[in-house]
């Protein structure tokens, strides 16, 4: 069989691109062109991949199922908010890929009737003196581990009660360990959550990656908040 003629097709413009001749690879998962020189399908010329390893990622950082609560000043303004929707399905697509579509977490794949999905997680580091949350490394979890990690926007989602046997299944805590854990996240978000961060990506634009500015700290609460209500009416 020839060479795929790869697309780079954002999931909101996959209908457009279908429109215009693209073909699906159901097992690749990607968009591709049938045949060369299909002009209208040009918008979607795949771009070199991104590396598999992003300069300077550490992918020993931040192991392990815990609960990861962001501090409110950067809610909902991360690094889907920050690229182009055809950089943010490279930089998926790399994931998945080296995770070997598997969670890096609990092991387990996409199953469709359980509602479990594979996503992109953001690992952060926090430097208190300079108040900057840097960018350290993009982890693919699970459904149930990434709703666990987003513990709080699992208790606004109605979904707490799930989030935390997920904990005390994948890590062997007890209820009450569990319990303690959590606690100690939410502190440690108290404390961050007083000042407004700095997002430091240059892990991405060292790949290559376009970022578009972040939202100022005076529209980040707005923007929360916005979210937020649309958060809890999916209730997903």
């Amino acid at each position: 069989m020839a060479e795929r003629i790869w697309l780079d097709v954002p999931y909101n413009e996959k209908d457009q691109a279908k429109a215009a001749g693209a073909r699906w690879d159901p097992h690749a998962k990607r968009w591709y062109a049938p045949r060369p020189g299909i002009g209208a399908l040009h918008p979607w010329a795949a771009r070199p991949a991104i590396p598999a390893l992003l300069p300077g990622e550490d992918r020993s950082f931040g192991a392990g199922l815990f609960v990861d609560v962001v501090p409110s000043s950067c809610w909902f303004t991360n690094v889907r908010t920050c690229v182009s929707q055809r950089d943010w399905e490279r930089l998926r697509r790399m994931l998945l890929d080296r995770a070997g579509h598997l969670c890096e977490i609990c092991g387990r794949g996409e199953d469709r009737a359980a509602e479990r999905w594979l996503e992109a997680h953001e690992r952060w580091a926090y430097d208190e003196r300079r108040s900057v949350q840097a960018l350290r490394r993009l982890i693919c979890l699970c459904t149930d581990c990434h709703r666990t990690t987003h513990f709080g926007l699992a208790r606004v989602k109605g979904r707490a009660d799930q989030a935390f046997e997920h904990l005390c299944a994948v890590t062997g805590m007890t209820p009450d360990q569990a319990d303690s854990h959590v606690q100690r996240a939410f502190a440690v978000w108290e404390q961050r959550s007083t000042r407004t961060w700095t997002l430091d990506l240059s892990m991405l634009t060292d790949a290559g990656v376009t970022l578009a500015d972040p939202p100022g700290a005076g529209r980040r609460s707005g923007i929360a908040a916005d979210e937020l209500v649309q958060e809890r009416n999916s209730g997903r």
